[in-house]
């Protein structure tokens, strides 16, 4: 399944996916293994209200480019935006260590454990250089 997206592209369905949770709800992801991931209320709080000033900071890069502000200045705010980014990564990067690593060594067997370091192993290859 694809979407069509405001500039005419179509993207595949997995990242045309969106939502939002209500503060109060407890916000679930799956992973391609056999337990759901559960972000504390307080931890997706911080989370979205971390991609939410950083959805603002876009549109400021936006306004910027429209009106011709100078490179070096929309550069310096592209950073900050990336900087942003890597600390939104961060956050949720510890809470898979704490959270899942720790889960499956806990309860898991070594399959479950290998599969969670596997996981993590190719959303880092997808995000580091």
């Amino acid at each position: 399944m694809t979407r069509q997206t405001p500039k005419g592209t179509r993207k595949p369905s997995s990242m045309a996916r969106s939502h939002t949770h209500p503060p109060s709800e407890t916000v679930s992801h799956s992973h391609s293994h056999d337990h759901g991931h559960v972000h504390s209320e307080e931890q997706a709080r911080q989370l979205i209200n971390r991609l939410s000033r950083i959805e603002g900071h876009v549109r400021g890069i936006k306004t910027m480019i429209a009106e011709n502000r100078a490179c070096p200045d929309v550069l310096i705010q592209v950073g900050a935006v990336r900087g942003a980014l890597d600390r939104v990564a961060r956050m949720i990067f510890d809470e898979h260590l704490s959270e899942c690593i720790a889960r499956a060594a806990k309860e898991g067997s070594d399959r479950q454990i290998d599969a969670e370091i596997e996981d993590l192993k190719a959303a880092l290859d997808r995000f580091l250089p």
